[in-house]
């Protein structure tokens, strides 16, 4: 079943531990529950290897976003949800790997340092756990000025600012999830 249908795609990201996995994998539950056929990919895993791909400038990423979607893509699915912590300030390059039309909505998750680092110890410990509470808070202000630079100058930087910004404290995974798909007029 071969589909040359624009693919849509929101892009989730932020921080180490502010969600990211959790409000995909509540936002696929949801559209399963109401029928929209649809994909997610852990952005995070496509270029996991060692020496990091990326550090050499190989764009491993976006060569197996490509060659994943093109399967999904042949099956018919056109709505990918896809989370990576840097995700909101990589469009152009992961659009494209889409190939086609791409309709792309962009979702930064925050929470506070306190959020996440709670968040971080319920799943990593000893010198893992320290590395992800620095790496997340580097990525949090990293976000932050990209979103800051993307507002006043997004044609000089070419930079695409998130057009949804949830933020993740106290709030439970349906409610941030049902927010997102609403935001990026998926759930009709």
């Amino acid at each position: 079943m071969t589909s040359t249908s624009r693919t849509e795609v929101i892009f989730i990201g932020g921080r180490s531990g502010v969600g990211k996995s959790t409000v995909a994998a509540e936002a696929s539950r949801i559209l399963a529950a109401a029928g929209i056929r649809h994909a997610v990919i852990e952005g995070d895993n496509l270029d996991q290897a060692y020496p990091e791909p990326w550090r050499e400038g190989i764009a491993l990423a976006e060569r197996n976003l490509a060659a994943m979607w093109s399967a999904y893509r042949d099956l018919g699915y056109t709505r990918l949800l896809f989370t990576n912590t840097v995700s909101i300030t990589q469009v152009e390059g992961l659009s494209a790997a889409l190939g086609g039309e791409v309709r792309a909505h962009t979702v930064l998750l925050t929470s506070t340092d306190a959020t996440a680092t709670d968040r971080l110890a319920r799943r990593e410990w000893g010198p893992a756990l320290d590395e992800h509470i620095v790496r997340s808070g580097r990525a949090a202000a990293q976000l932050d000025e990209h979103i800051v630079r993307s507002g006043r100058a997004a044609a000089q930087l070419d930079a695409h600012a998130a057009d949804i910004r949830i933020t993740t404290d106290g709030r439970a995974p349906d409610d941030i999830a049902r927010e997102m798909l609403n935001a990026a007029s998926w759930l009709a």
